[in-house]
């Protein structure tokens, strides 16, 4: 049998629906550039701790740069995965007796697990910035629509007047908790299973801090059992990415909505929007349908990774080889949604006019209208609610004889007596007035947005400073790997 793993203890290979079924190989392709790094990392390990000759250390590794530049396509897929593929193919170009010792003090359990964090963390920087990418994009429109007016909404229905700023910051806000969530986890995939061998560590003398330190971990897990059998850094990340995309589908319908001739509030650039087979007039806002239909990809990864890791006793279990199929598909939707919403956003069409208009329709001023009695009558503030409530059953424009009129049925007199003017009513009534009086902390008022803006964006410039800080410490630890790899090769790795 030419299958390195199987010739030992197995005397027949499986077919090929058998091989199809087990196969890792499809979903490998996302670590074989982590599995190259985690192979240079333990061959140098293992060479200073003694394990391994100098010279086997440089032809292992002078063979893993060969591989890399060979790619993952030159690789036998008839393996069942990446691993064992890999160091077949070291093995045939360095022989045995030198590619057969690198895998030495180390298992796929702690191998696979150590590949699958170095590229879920890389892909996990990068989300931040796209997310940090977002969220300025949102902050930038904001900027630019203080005092675009528009109807705010509970229950879809028009509720109180506020503006398009106002808006576009809360949006900025659920990404901002989400970019701290990805970090948050960040901080836990970024630690090192590599050392664990199969889940009850090694008789061989390794070091462990060499590895976590070369690969750019930031600390060891120090259960070898847990360290090999987890995923809870898989459920996690893929918990953090569902809520990422519940709020993208949060601003995709509202894109939807406001997309409709019923609304135009906005119309999105050509290039995210599509047309109909046969109705020649229609543009389409299949951008933000595929977003929001994406959610449920990324939810139902999430879903899968915890059915597959709820019942599994401890430690590896070959289950976990369908945990990261889910976790790419997750990722990758998800930072392409990501950078989707981005350019919807960046590049849409605001209709001012259509907003203006439409937000005082509904009797939208109808609580500033109640406050206004309260401040002026000296009546309690569910008294007028009454009142207002009675006032609404009209045109949603009502003068201060009608106010009296139907406060006179509800207290007994007129609130024109209590110091209700005609001039105050109409203040009431007008959505500006309105916004400009909501100026406290988290209130539309053009000055507080102007100042929550800059806020924002003071603090996003510190955000993108901290995920620089993270890629360059995982860049200057594999540096200093890349060095050593150099220094036994003569080649640039």
């Amino acid at each position: 049998m030419s299958d390195i793993l199987r010739r030992g203890r197995l005397s027949s290979t499986p077919d090929e629906d058998m091989l199809n079924f087990t196969s890792s190989m499809s979903a490998d392709k996302w670590i074989f550039e982590a599995d190259i790094l985690v192979d240079m990392a333990h061959t140098v390990m293992l060479q200073e701790q003694g394990i391994i000759k100098e010279n086997d250390c440089s032809s292992i590794l002078t063979g893993l740069l060969k591989i890399r530049e060979e790619g993952i396509e030159q690789l036998d897929h008839s393996y069942e995965d990446i691993h064992i593929s890999l160091e077949s193919r070291l093995i045939d170009m360095v022989g045995e007796d030198t590619g057969g010792r690198m895998h030495s003090g180390r298992s796929r359990n702690d191998e696979v697990a150590t590949c699958i964090r170095i590229r879920l963390r890389d892909e996990l920087l990068s989300l931040m910035e796209e997310l940090s990418g977002l969220r300025s994009t949102l902050l930038e429109r904001a900027s630019e629509n203080t005092e675009t007016l528009m109807p705010g909404f509970t229950h879809l229905q028009h509720a109180q007047p506020t503006t398009f700023a106002h808006h576009l910051v809360a949006h900025s806000d659920a990404i901002g908790r989400d970019i701290e969530r990805v970090i948050s986890a960040f901080s836990r995939v970024n630690k090192s299973p590599l050392g664990s061998a199969a889940f009850a560590s090694t008789g061989f003398d390794l070091n462990r801090d060499r590895t976590c330190s070369l690969l750019g971990f930031d600390s060891l897990l120090g259960n070898s059992m847990d360290a090999v059998s987890t995923r809870d850094f898989l459920i996690e990340s893929a918990s953090v990415m569902s809520n990422i995309m519940v709020n993208l589908s949060k601003m995709a319908e509202e894109i939807i909505i406001w997309s409709s001739s019923e609304f135009s509030f906005v119309e999105l650039d050509d290039m995210y929007a599509s047309t109909s087979s046969i109705m020649p007039q229609k543009k389409n806002p299949d951008s933000a349908e595929l977003v929001r239909g994406k959610a449920g990809t990324v939810i139902g990864s999430l879903m899968a990774l915890l059915s597959l890791c709820k019942g599994l006793p401890l430690s590896y279990n070959r289950d976990l080889q369908e945990a990261t199929p889910n976790m790419w598909r997750a990722v990758e939707t998800t930072r392409s949604a990501v950078r989707i919403t981005k350019g919807m956003i960046a590049t849409m069409k605001i209709n001012t006019e259509s907003m203006a208009e439409k937000s005082v329709l509904g009797f939208t001023t109808a609580t500033e209208l109640a406050d206004t009695m309260v401040r002026a009558g000296g009546i309690p503030f569910r008294t007028a609610h009454q009142i207002v409530g009675v006032l609404a059953r009209g045109d949603g424009n009502p003068t201060l004889a009608d106010v009296d009129t139907v406060a006179k049925d509800v207290i007994g007199e007129t609130l024109s007596s209590r110091g209700l003017t005609e001039q105050m009513v109409k203040e009431a009534l007008d959505p500006v007035l309105n916004i400009n009086r909501r100026s406290i902390t988290g209130g539309p008022a053009p000055s507080e947005m102007e100042k929550a803006i800059k806020i924002r964006l003071e603090g996003l410039e510190g955000t993108k400073a901290g995920i620089s800080e993270l890629n360059a410490g995982i860049e200057e630890s594999l540096k200093v790997l890349y060095g050593i790899v150099e220094k036994y090769t003569g080649n640039k790795a």
